[in-house]
């Protein structure tokens, strides 16, 4: 199996109720990379499960909640038939080569991750070891298809570092044997991120200091991907802002975070610049741009919405997708796990 050069891998957590947020932050970059790259998309139901019962809600919802996700990436765009896109579960070597990158990482390096420290808590010792080797199964999801690129957001870009060094210390470790049997210098690449312009971050509709976010307990703080027309438009009208009109420049927005949050959205949704936005809408009072924005936000989401409730009342095609995608992302990976078990040196590879 010759190195690919130009093969994009990510994936998404089937957690429930994709927002504004997730679509704007991932999604439809996604789509984008289609162009470019060949891509693979998986929804990672083995991450989800790392957290407690509570969070991912159970069997019922997490087979619910997988189905979510690929409708969410069919609906925006993303061509399953050109592309790979699959649930990981389905393809059991992840968890076989999460196994050896374990023996490969080192203690030290995930006693430096941030997010485990952020999503154990207080609480760490009642944590899953799951949670904490996290990001291990993350590098082998990546490097499982030898992946060159994986866009990342701010938060994960801790793990793609930790992806490289594995990938660096298993080169160097087999170095001698990965020559022997013809693969080069190096078996596994270190994957490169992907950053294409300012990230779009999506702040609560209610709170423009937080993060849109599936947990928040008000629904008005996000707009769901799965929202009909009218509730997007409602939740806009009732998004907080503050009583002064849109400044003249977009360094008139310091100190008002749901202003600029909103300008952000509209920038988005829109493919303009911040600076675009406010020439347009300078001096104009929210009840001039409210609306303007929830009419953007519902000529953009309103399909998506429409062709994901299509799939959801239809399981068996989403299922479909990711059964012919798991196939495809299966024989690409079989082939890796058998050239590393001859690295290795196990017995029958």
């Amino acid at each position: 199996m010759s190195q690919p050069t130009n093969r994009v891998f990510s994936g998404v957590q089937p957690t429930g109720n994709l927002h504004l947020g997730n679509y704007l932050g991932a999604i439809r970059k996604f789509v984008a990379l289609q162009a470019s790259h060949e891509c693979i998309y998986c929804v990672v139901d083995l991450h989800a499960i790392t957290q407690p019962t509570a969070v991912w809600g159970g069997p019922a919802e997490l087979a619910r909640n997988t189905r979510e996700v690929t409708a969410a990436f069919l609906a925006s765009g993303i061509d399953p038939g050109r592309h790979i896109v699959f649930n990981q579960s389905q393809v059991i070597e992840h968890a076989e080569l999460a196994w050896i990158f374990n023996c490969v990482a080192r203690m030290g390096w995930l006693n430096r991750m941030t997010q485990f420290k952020e999503k154990a808590g207080k609480d760490r010792e009642n944590a899953s070891v799951g949670l904490f080797a996290y990001p291990t199964l993350m590098a082998a999801d990546i490097l499982l298809y030898r992946a060159t690129h994986v866009p990342v957001g701010e938060d994960q870009k801790q793990h793609l570092e930790l992806t490289r060094d594995i990938a660096q210390k298993f080169n160097n470790d087999f170095a001698e044997r990965i020559a022997e049997l013809g693969h080069g210098e190096a078996y596994f690449p270190l994957t490169e991120p992907v950053i294409e312009g300012p990230a779009t971050r999506v702040m609560s509709l209610r709170d423009g200091s937080k993060k849109m976010s599936k947990s928040d307990a008000s629904d008005l703080s996000r707009i769901n991907l799965t929202d009909s027309a009218d509730e997007i438009a409602r939740k806009i009208r009732k998004a907080k802002t503050d009583p002064e009109p849109l400044p003249g420049t977009v360094a008139g927005l310091a100190g008002r975070p749901e202003a600029e949050n909103l300008i952000g959205i509209y920038a988005a949704l829109a493919d303009l610049d911040r600076e675009a936005v406010i020439a347009r809408y300078a001096g104009q009072p929210f009840s001039v741009f409210k609306p303007a924005l929830a009419d953007l936000a519902v000529e953009k989401l309103a399909p998506i919405n429409a062709e994901m409730r299509r799939l959801l009342e239809d399981p068996a095609e989403v299922d479909a997708v990711l059964a012919d995608g798991a196939e495809r992302a299966r024989a690409i990976a079989r082939e890796t796990m058998r050239q590393v078990r001859q690295i290795i040196g196990f017995l029958g590879a």
